[in-house]
């Protein structure tokens, strides 16, 4: 067997002595929630009466407590294209648990808010905050202690790692994720992202880019860029949350309800009275979470997961932080190409060999942990295969080589030796930049600082000609304590339009941007943030700043006593619209992005 490549080792191992205290305080949790806690044993026939009462068929089965009781907590919506094919999941649940003699309730419905729907607009304040809030709607959904395994049905950005956090406050569980799968491919991304800059110039009209759209989001399922909902997907494979490779199957095929037949069957037979219990506190460990940082530097993913990663991994008692990003980053080649990132998209990806074919080049190189707890019936190994129908019958085959050179490489043959997430830290603070779409001629931008507290004002300023210049445009006051952390994705084809035009352009921003990052340098998540005293609030329209990939340096150039000596502005007024004033306490208490801009999750370890 391969033999663990030593940096992946070394901050595995760096991580389970970071988090040994905590970890063992959430194990111990766990341990005493299947034995003492939250389980039917520990409700009265009151309690058993209203459970089952509107059960229908199911209740002689549940009302004897003798079978699984599976929980599905359900991000279903009709508005979001990818959670609308959820609609009919439960039924399929329920008819798929009665064939091994198990039992399906819905336990709960949580949020699922629209990334796309709210970029630019004041709802996408309420963006990364909703993560908490789905996590604590998944925990009251599992608190009514009716339940022995758990069904997570979601998806998109926040939704995934919210289902995560919650269901991992009750880790004795058997847990599995059930994708719903993308849409097909539409107008091509390339195409779509021309006509959006065209707009921002002012040469195509608000119809054309209506259409241009409406042709690239079309139906059911995923949006098809390898952004932070498709990522979350990948993740999900690489640590074995999944059944194998379900992640990019199509929504509305024969395949696709097979495979969530067989996650009902398998999450019957993984409970704790059989002789193959997987709870997802275990599943969930230190080299589960090495996992998913390597999927996302081999695979080119979301940034967003900076973010996302260190909060899950929190919520299972484990300590992460963005050196360890980095240093994987370093060592983890890049297998993928996916839009941003390439010309293909996730379907693309997925017909090529998608992620059967990059986990099982990762294992074979000692770039992955093979000796996890998945939900499936081995270790990783399963999860090097795809699934295909023969017969009727759902099997798993090999992948034996990538079907497309251009969209997936051997590791022996990568697209770039390196992930291409970088660590950037400073008088200025620490923040990650993703370089796999950037030109490396532009990973070292230098030059005046444009200083701006709202992207409202960026494009307005875009509009009127005033950043025709080598610039580093500065967004401040966005991080989660100031307005919840928006993405800032809406300033992507006016800062791109600049860049065509042959300026030295950057992004500098203690907020967030868009999962599909791309040809723009962009330095995000810049922690601490400017409310309550980062240093990004002391820079000046003209302040000559460096950002360097290269060196993973961001500096203002100012002169060290001129620096000390300033203050930091005013933020501006808290938002007080649009629903955004009843997350004030959330805005109050998030701590740092890079400890995963959790407000929950910093004062339930405050009370520890």
């Amino acid at each position: 067997m391969t033999e663990l490549h030593p940096t992946i080792a070394k901050v595995t191992e760096r991580i389970v002595a970071r988090s040994a205290k905590s970890r063992r305080h959430y194990l111990d949790l766990i341990e005493r929630g299947r034995d003492a806690g939250t389980n039917r044993e520990s409700l009265s026939c009151g309690n058993l009466a209203h459970a089952f009462a509107a059960s229908g068929e199911d209740k002689p089965v549940i009302r004897t407590g003798a079978a699984m009781n599976i929980g599905i907590v359900t991000a279903y919506n009709d508005m979001l294209s990818a959670h609308q094919p959820y609609g009919r999941y439960p039924e399929a649940i329920k008819l798929a648990a009665r064939e091994v003699g198990a039992t399906a309730q819905v336990a709960g419905g949580v949020p699922a808010m629209c990334d796309g729907v709210t970029q630019g607009q004041a709802g996408m304040d309420l963006s990364l905050f909703s993560r908490d809030t789905i996590a604590l709607s998944t925990a009251i959904s599992l608190s009514h202690a009716m339940f022995e395994g758990v069904a997570l049905l979601g998806i998109c950005d926040k939704i995934v790692p919210g289902l995560l956090m919650g269901a991992l406050r009750f880790g004795h569980l058997p847990t599995i994720l059930i994708p719903a799968g993308p849409m097909p491919s539409g107008l091509a991304n390339k195409e779509k992202v021309r006509i959006r800059q065209l707009y921002a110039e002012g040469k195509v009209g608000k119809d054309e880019l209506l259409e241009s759209e409406s042709a690239s989001y079309h139906g059911a399922g995923t949006c098809t860029f390898y952004g932070t909902a498709n990522s979350n997907q990948m993740m999900m494979e690489v640590m074995g949350l999944h059944m194998p490779a379900a992640a990019f199957v199509n929504p509305g095929t024969k395949l696709r309800q097979e495979l969530t037949r067989a996650a009902t069957h398998r999450l019957a037979s993984i409970g704790w009275d059989g002789d193959d219990y997987r709870p997802l506190g275990h599943c969930v460990d230190e080299k589960a979470i090495v996992n998913a940082i390597i999927g996302l530097m081999a695979t080119g993913g979301s940034t967003n997961h900076a973010i996302h990663l260190p909060a899950i991994a929190r919520a299972a008692g484990i300590s992460i932080d963005w050196t360890d990003f980095a240093e994987i980053s370093d060592a983890v080649p890049l297998l993928a190409r996916v839009y941003p990132n390439g010309s293909g998209d996730v379907n693309h990806f997925h017909a090529a060999g998608g992620m059967s074919y990059i986990i099982r080049e990762l294992l074979a190189s000692g770039l992955l942990h093979r000796d996890i707890m998945t939900v499936a019936r081995g270790d990783l190994t399963d999860y090097g295969k795809e699934p295909v129908l023969e017969n009727d019958a759902l099997q798993w085959r090999d992948v034996p080589a990538s079907r497309d050179d251009n969209m997936l490489r051997p590791v022996s043959n990568p697209f770039s030796a390196d992930g291409g997430m970088k660590l950037l830290a400073g008088n200025l603070g620490r923040c990650v930049m993703k370089v796999s779409a950037v030109d490396p001629a532009l990973w070292t931008i230098e030059a005046p600082a444009a200083v701006f507290h709202d992207q409202d004002d960026v494009l307005r300023a875009f509009k009127a000609g005033e950043l025709e210049r080598d610039v580093v445009v500065v967004v401040r006051f966005q991080g989660p304590k100031a307005n919840g952390m928006p993405e800032l994705h809406k300033l992507t084809p006016a800062l791109g339009v600049l860049q065509d035009r042959g300026f030295k352009v950057a992004l500098v921003t203690d907020g967030r941007m868009s999962g599909a990052s791309g040809k723009v340098p962009a330095a995000i998540h810049l922690s601490p943030e400017a409310l309550g005293g980062g240093p990004i609030g002391k820079l000046r329209d003209g302040d000559l700043v460096r950002v360097c990939a290269q060196s993973g340096t961001i500096d203002a150039l100012v002169d060290a006593a001129i620096w000390d000596a300033r203050d930091i502005p005013a933020a501006p007024p808290p938002p007080y619209d649009t629903g955004r004033e009843l997350f004030a306490l959330f805005r109050h208490h998030s701590d740092l992005a890079e400890q995963g801009a959790s407000p929950i999750l910093a004062a339930m370890e405050a009370e520890l």
